[in-house]
């Protein structure tokens, strides 16, 4: 751990994600989020599907290249098909998205079929290429030994990041998890907190335990 100094220190801004995901969000919103964005130089904004080309098309216009776009595939349940999933990153980054985000197919995960979530994902990032593609596991549907096989998972398929949570799960991120991934992980992939990290101390806190990026819907 830093120490107060060091921790206080840590400009979390330049490693959060700032998400709107809610399926009620018009074009005055998305533009709102891309200027809160660049306000506060987040690093990026996550935002659907749908609306990716119009983000990048305004933070383009407006801010250059001064804030990334994020976008989702297979949310926020994960059970959609590989090619249905392949197609989904396909289209984002067409649109113009810098990363994206995949939830793993939870149900094959319980089901301990860890190849099909490797082959999956492995899948995703071979068609996304530079693309950051980050694995969303929902950790609160897993125990500590099922989130160590999917670190070895994520890892052996290459991928960028390993998220925590949706955001609509049962649960995001906590201590524990995030700690089970970093102890097991040990810095070989990074690593986003998300889900109810709802404040400015909590994400320094992550920060701090080795976290490297933090998705949020807040403004912290």
């Amino acid at each position: 751990m830093k120490s107060t100094e060091e921790l206080e220190a840590i400009n979390v801004n330049s490693i959060v994600d700032l998400s709107l995901l809610d399926p009620r969000a018009t074009l005055s919103d998305i533009e709102k989020i891309c200027n809160i964005a660049y306000k506060n130089q987040y690093y990026s904004v996550c935002v659907a599907p749908c609306n990716v080309a119009l983000a990048k098309g305004y933070i383009l216009k407006n801010f250059g290249d001064a804030v990334k776009v994020c976008t989702v595939v297979g949310f926020p349940l994960g059970y959609n098909t590989v090619s249905t999933k392949i197609q989904e990153a396909r289209q984002a980054i067409q649109d113009g998205a810098d990363e994206i985000e995949v939830v793993i197919n939870i149900g094959r995960a319980k089901n301990l079929d860890f190849e099909y979530v490797r082959d999956e994902l492995y899948s995703i990032k071979r068609i996304a290429k530079k693309h950051n593609v980050k694995a969303i596991i929902e950790t609160c549907y897993f125990d500590a030994n099922e989130i160590i096989k999917l670190c070895k998972t994520c890892l052996s398929a290459r991928v960028d990041y390993i998220q925590t949570s949706t955001g609509y799960g049962t649960a995001g991120a906590s201590y524990e998890t995030l700690t089970i991934i970093l102890n097991e992980t040990k810095g070989k992939i990074r690593v986003k907190a998300s889900g109810g990290v709802g404040t400015r101390k909590l994400a320094v806190d992550y920060a701090n335990m080795g976290v490297n990026r933090i998705g949020t819907s807040y403004i912290i």
